[in-house]
């Protein structure tokens, strides 16, 4: 005979049990854009990435970015307020200055002031220490985005935010031709399409799993750890510009590489 308070200590655990399993095996069916919250983040990137994170955890807890500018609002600042460690990278001399000063009392990110390009992100990241594998890459440098991560070979991030192109839809597959001396001009000639990095992205084995509801960031993971994930179909992620982001049409003629 089970004493009643007993019975009730059992009901409580299996309920709890089950309640657990529930939410482990149907989490990953859940769209990333209801974690969507903003805190230093430009959009709802900082509720993203918590999710992904909460569900492949972390390991070094160590992030790379570049395009901060002066890491008042960007991907990381969030990651850096909670602890972790890494490497930002602003281009602009002046935004890094105020970067570095923003960062001065914290001793476990490092900040520098670098232009990147596909032939310099390799001796940057051996520079800096970058480990072999760490948590989370976030690129945004309004231009070469596409070629960057193309030439990141070495590096191994878990888990990549990088900005896209959303004035192209899915299937539209293209980037701008790479030119190491591209400058974002605030028209729509920019990035790369997200089928184009959607492409990419399989090729260095990783699956897309986001993008945040204003269409500026697609989130990818490593495919070893996709199956914490259930995305839909690329044109179900996909998600134009929305407001305040709009940017004027570029000047006909100007090239596209497609890829």
């Amino acid at each position: 005979m089970i004493l009643p308070g007993l019975w009730r200590d059992l009901s409580e655990r299996t309920e709890r049990a089950r309640n657990l399993l529930m939410r482990t095996v149907f989490s990953r069916f859940a769209s990333i854009n209801e974690f969507e919250h903003r805190v230093t983040s430009q959009n709802g990137e900082d509720g993203i990435i918590a999710e992904i994170f909460r569900r492949i955890r972390t390991t070094n807890r160590y992030f790379v970015e570049f395009g901060v500018q002066d890491g008042a609002e960007c991907n990381t600042a969030q990651l850096a307020l909670a602890g972790w460690s890494g490497l930002l990278i602003e281009g602009d001399p002046v935004l890094q200055a105020r970067l570095a000063t923003r960062y001065e009392n914290n001793t476990t990110v490092k900040t520098v002031q670098e232009f990147i390009t596909a032939e310099n992100i390799a001796s940057v990241f051996e520079r800096n220490g970058v480990p072999a594998s760490f948590d989370l890459l976030s690129i945004d440098i309004d231009g070469n985005d596409y070629w960057v991560w193309k030439a990141i070979a070495v590096r191994r991030p878990r888990a990549v935010v990088i900005e896209y192109n959303a004035t192209m839809p899915p299937p539209v597959s293209r980037t701008i031709p790479y030119d190491p001396k591209f400058r974002f001009d605030e028209t729509d000639y920019f990035g790369a399409s997200l089928a184009a990095l959607a492409r990419l992205g399989r090729e260095k084995g990783y699956t897309l799993v986001a993008c945040d509801s204003r269409g500026i960031n697609a989130f990818f993971v490593d495919d070893a750890l996709a199956g914490r994930f259930a995305p839909p179909p690329i044109e179900r992620l996909y998600r134009p510009f929305g407001p305040p982001h709009r940017v004027p049409p570029h000047a006909e003629g100007r090239p596209w590489a497609e890829v």
